[in-house]
């Protein structure tokens, strides 16, 4: 699209003969800066959610090891806490690929943990209690902050100036080639520096859209989410 109506523009302006001389620093500061600027914040979410990811897995797996090497605790009781954390695990993981994030549900699954942690005061030691809780601390701040991701981006006003200004560039950018380039000149010079250059900004902000939301596995950048299962 945003290229056809580069080459629609550049055609119209051709025709009668419009041309200025604008200072292309202008418009760099207008469409580069803020788009770049997009960029870089989606990206510093994309790695704060890898680090939170990391700590999700790490602390359910603690947790685990927590419960496992205590012998007071049957197969069943380790069974049973398994699949819960497992559930932890699953739910997470597919709320993130899902555009809804159901915050209640997954805090009714972590709220098994404390139950199950209460219901065993018998077989669980008071200092082992401490560090269950201390590790569903960790669990439920990694679990806030990739919901606090998912569901808070980038600003929509930003990513709004940024589309509408890459619509209105060939109408600031066209005059100002043709007047350098010269009215004589091939135009096929004109075609190719407008088509390149809108080409490279609809790509950046492409860029930009894709790692926005990098849970739904499909952009080339996006975070492999099986990896961070329990057991993989």
């Amino acid at each position: 699209m945003a290229l056809a109506i580069s080459v629609v523009v550049t055609y119209t302006f051709y025709k009668f003969d419009f041309k200025f001389n604008l200072d292309l620093t202008l418009l760099s500061i207008a469409i580069i800066f803020p788009l770049v600027f997009a960029i870089r914040t989606s990206f510093r979410r994309r790695e704060k959610a890898l680090e939170h990811l990391s700590e999700f897995r790490s602390s359910l797996k603690t947790l685990y090891y927590f419960f496992n090497s205590n012998e007071k605790l049957n197969e069943d009781d380790l069974k049973e806490i398994k699949d819960i954390l497992t559930e932890i695990n699953t739910a997470t993981l597919s709320n993130l690929k899902s555009k809804d994030f159901v915050v209640k549900d997954l805090d009714d699954i972590l709220n098994k943990v404390y139950q199950f942690t209460l219901d065993k005061t018998a077989t669980i030691p008071r200092n082992l209690r401490d560090k269950v809780f201390r590790f569903m601390k960790d669990l439920h701040e990694s679990i806030e902050n990739v919901f606090a991701i998912h569901t808070h981006r980038t600003p929509i006003s930003l990513k709004a100036y940024c589309e509408i200004f890459i619509y209105i560039f060939p109408f600031l950018y066209v005059p100002t080639i043709i007047y350098n380039v010269g009215i004589d000149n091939s135009q096929s010079i004109v075609y190719s520096i407008v088509q390149l250059t809108q080409f490279i900004l609809i790509s950046l902000y492409n860029i930009q859209n894709q790692l926005e939301y990098p849970f739904d596995n499909i952009g080339l950048d996006d975070i492999k989410l099986d990896g961070f299962r329990i057991e993989r």
